[in-house]
């Protein structure tokens, strides 16, 4: 099978990398706009040959697009108009109300299937794809009564090729969900950096880090060319998280200037997040099993 994947960076790559390895793809037809990281895909054999996008994805039996959102916007269409009949695509972008609308009404709607991979780190390009990153996790596949059943059907076991489970939600679910549990770490971790380096004890104050602070922050590494799109593009409910963790937020602060009865309960409170996520392996799978038991098809 010939595998076009459009975008050869942290989730590309690592696409790329374990359908070589798991015999899924025969062939590997990369597009890449940026000069050095297509050099750097083709050295590190993420791709086989780069190519143009319309060369790419002429021959291609699925097109996977791995790009911000609003590049995706832009060129899923595109893609839609030049593929074969047969072709499926897939596109893994964070957010999926605002691209599936965008071909809502495209003669090949049926060929596309919107998907949204939970896995990932805060570093980019093809040096940091890598195997088995989705291993054991969860990839949502929106609106799947869009897509015609041999479409959905190549999607989910390349998916699960990859190592991943698969829940079913519809754009929007996906995106009101996500807005939580993957958007608003990434706001509260920017805030938090800006916040730290504006202290004005400056550097030195990064010379006491320790754990807690710098996996709280990790994520304020993430490619802002990446995560801008999807503020911009998922901001009703990202806008919504913001105003409920302040809420939450003020709500703690008062209880420590005014109620320390009260900040204990909070505190304890919040400590039964331990219940959904163990850092036992087995207790997370189970919670993964049970979300994909809610939203199965």
């Amino acid at each position: 099978m010939d595998v076009c994947i459009i975008g050869l960076g942290l989730i590309g790559g690592s696409v790329a990398i374990d359908l070589r390895k798991h015999g899924f793809a025969d062939k590997i037809l990369g597009v890449e706009s940026d000069n050095r990281n297509a050099q750097k895909a083709l050295e590190l054999g993420i791709a086989d040959e780069i190519l143009g996008l319309e060369d790419a994805i002429a021959d291609a039996d699925m097109v996977l697009l791995a790009i911000p959102v609003d590049k995706i916007q832009t060129i899923l269409p595109k893609v839609l108009d030049n593929i074969k009949n047969s072709t499926t695509v897939v596109d893994f972008g964070s957010t999926k109300k605002s691209i599936a609308s965008v071909v809502a009404n495209h003669p090949k709607r049926k060929n596309y299937v919107a998907a949204h991979p939970m896995s990932g780190t805060e570093n980019s390009g093809p040096e940091a794809a890598i195997a088995n990153l989705f291993d054991n996790k969860i990839t949502i596949i929106c609106d799947q009564e869009l897509s015609a059943p041999q479409h959905l059907a190549l999607v989910e076991k390349m998916i699960q090729t990859l190592g991943s489970d698969i829940a079913f939600m519809s754009s929007d679910e996906q995106d009101h969900s996500t807005a939580y549990i993957s958007h608003l770490p990434h706001v509260v971790a920017y805030a938090l950096a800006n916040a730290t380096m504006a202290k004005e004890s400056g550097d030195i104050i990064f010379d006491l880090a320790s754990g807690g602070f710098n996996s709280t922050v990790r994520l304020a590494k993430s490619t802002p060319s990446m995560w801008g799109p999807i503020f911009q593009d998922n901001k009703k409910y990202i806008l919504e998280g913001i105003d409920c963790y302040m809420k939450h937020l003020a709500e703690l602060k008062d209880s420590i200037e005014n109620d320390e009865e009260r900040m204990y309960q909070l505190m304890t409170n919040a400590t039964q997040i331990r219940e959904v996520l163990d850092d036992d392996n087995s207790t997370m799978i189970k919670n993964e099993k049970r979300i994909i038991k809610m939203y199965k098809r």
